[in-house]
C-alpha cells in the first residue's frame, strides 16, 4: 500500500488532485489507515494510469469515470491509443530536434515552420475521444446513468460481478452446459437491462475483455474464484455461436 503522497511523488499527480478524484468517486483509495489516511495499491495505480491516459486525450473527469466505470470499457484499446498518441510526440518532438539541429548549422535563414504543426496529433485526438464518446452502447449507457446516485451505480455494478462469480461453480463443466448457457442468457439480460443493449457481438466482446488481464479479470477472480474470468468468456463464446 502507498500513501497518498507516496502515490503523488511517484506519478506526479498532486495530493490535491488525488483528493479531488476520490471525492468525485474517479479514484478512491483502496484502504484507510487507522489515522484515516488514503491508501492506495496497484489496481488504484493502473486505474491512475487510464485516467492519465484519457486526460491525455483532454476527456473531462466526468467522462472518464463513464467510461471506467462502462462494462464495455476495453482497457487493450485504451493502451493502444496511448502507444499510438506516444509515437506521434515522439515524431513531432524528433522534427523539432531535427529543426533546432538545421538551424544551429544554416542560420537563422532555414526557416520551416511545419515541424511546428501539431494538426495530426490533435486529428488523432479528436478522433480517439469520439472512438469513446460516440459509440451507441456508451451513449445509452450514458442515458441510463442519469439520475442515479453513486449508491444505485455501485449496486448494480455488485449485482453484475455476482453474475459473474456464479461462474466459478460451472467452470469444472463443459462451457456450453444447459447451466452455464442460462447463466450467460441472464448476464445478457441483466446488462441489456441495466446498463445499455448487450447484442450478440457487445456480450463476445465483454467476454473477450473479461480474459483478457488487467483489473477486470483480477476483479472476477478475486469474486468468485480463480478461473472465473476465463470459464465466463468460453462460456458467453460458446452461447454466442449457439444464437
Amino acid at each position: 500500500m502507498m500513501t497518498v503522497r507516496e502515490v503523488s511523488a511517484k506519478t506526479g499527480v498532486s495530493v490535491r488532485a488525488l483528493h479531488h478524484y476520490d471525492k468525485i468517486g474517479l479514484l478512491k483509495p483502496a484502504a484507510l489507515s487507522e489515522a484515516g489516511y488514503r491508501l492506495y495499491d496497484l489496481a488504484s495505480l493502473e486505474r491512475l494510469q487510464l485516467i492519465l491516459l484519457f486526460r491525455e486525450l483532454q476527456f473531462p473527469l466526468k467522462d472518464i469515470r463513464g467510461i471506467l466505470e462502462s462494462p464495455a470499457f476495453d482497457r487493450n484499446r485504451a493502451l493502444d491509443q496511448q502507444i499510438r498518441l506516444l509515437k506521434l510526440r515522439r515524431e513531432h518532438l524528433d522534427n523539432l530536434i531535427a529543426l533546432a539541429a538545421g538551424i544551429r548549422v544554416m542560420g537563422v535563414n532555414h526557416l520551416s515552420f511545419e515541424p511546428f504543426d501539431m494538426t495530426k496529433i490533435d486529428e488523432y485526438v479528436a478522433e480517439a475521444r469520439k472512438s469513446w464518446s460516440d459509440t451507441p452502447a456508451y451513449k445509452e449507457y450514458e442515458q441510463r446513468r442519469e439520475g442515479r446516485t453513486r449508491e444505485d451505480e455501485a449496486a448494480l455494478g455488485e449485482g453484475l460481478m455476482d453474475l459473474l462469480a456464479g461462474f466459478y461453480a460451472l467452470k469444472d463443466g463443459p462451457a456450453d452446459a444447459p447451466e452455464a448457457r442460462a447463466l450467460v442468457g441472464r448476464l445478457q439480460s441483466y446488462i441489456t437491462e441495466h446498463f445499455y443493449t448487450c447484442t450478440p457481438e457487445v456480450l463476445r466482446g465483454l467476454g473477450h475483455l473479461y480474459a483478457g488481464g488487467g483489473s477486470f479479470t483480477e476483479n472476477i477472480d478475486a469474486r468468485g474464484g480463480e478461473g472465473t474470468a476465463d470459464f465466463a468468456a468460453r462460456a458467453i463464446e460458446a452461447y454466442v455461436n449457439l444464437q
